[in-house]
């Protein structure tokens, strides 16, 4: 082997080194982060529901009254109405509680939505615990529709003593993906109802209208 092709080999090996590392330090970096948030900085960034033993380890506090405000939010290109039914109430911790809020469409046709909560003060996120949310899943209106969307919440008896207000927000974003996909099986349903037109009386209108039952 030549001295230049020594040094060739040194180089594609010093790369190799280097995408390897580099591709471990990207896959840490998410873990790491979470770790920090969490255990170092208190903010909860895993939104799933609170499992059934963590909620009933939880005593009430019946002694303690903890205020809880809501805020809602959508994103500028989603054409719906979104408000809570309360903008706070009190609550005792360790006290499994119902909140709800009201989305209503206004555009003229059906829109799937995924709200995005987060708690305020973020460090103290942690002790707020939800247990069911319409924020777990997609959620789609048709045209006009207006529709309850309720959380259920526990607010943990470990809050620090000297916090006593919590704030849950949500902000709704338009899922383009599923609202894209429910358009083409809208457009599908239409093209089926013209091919069959002879098996239905009335308008077109009318037809369509039969066959989306």
């Amino acid at each position: 082997m030549t001295g230049r092709e020594d040094q060739s080999v040194r180089l594609l090996r010093r790369g190799a080194l280097a995408c390897g590392a580099t591709f471990l330090l990207c896959f840490s970096i998410v873990p790491l982060y979470r770790i920090a948030c969490e255990r170092v900085f208190g903010i909860k960034l895993d939104d799933s529901a609170a499992t059934a033993s963590a909620v009933e380890s939880q005593k009430p506090d019946m002694d303690r009254l903890v205020t809880v405000q809501f805020v809602a939010n959508v994103q500028s290109d989603l054409a719906w109405q979104f408000a809570p039914d309360v903008v706070e109430m009190q609550v005792h911790p360790g006290v499994p509680t119902l909140a709800n809020f009201t989305a209503s469409n206004r555009a003229g046709i059906a829109i799937v939505g995924n709200a995005v909560p987060s708690v305020a003060p973020a460090a103290n996120s942690r002790y707020f615990n939800k247990t069911e949310c319409f924020c777990f899943t997609e959620q789609r209106l048709e045209p006009g529709e207006s529709r309850a969307m309720p959380v259920r919440f526990i607010v943990d008896p470990a809050l620090p003593r000297d916090v006593q207000t919590l704030t849950l927000s949500y902000t709704f974003y338009r899922n383009e993906i599923a609202t894209e996909r429910v358009a083409l099986k809208g457009s599908e349903s239409i093209i089926r109802v013209k091919g069959v037109r002879s098996l239905y009386p009335g308008s077109e209108s009318e037809r369509t209208t039969i066959i989306r039952g």
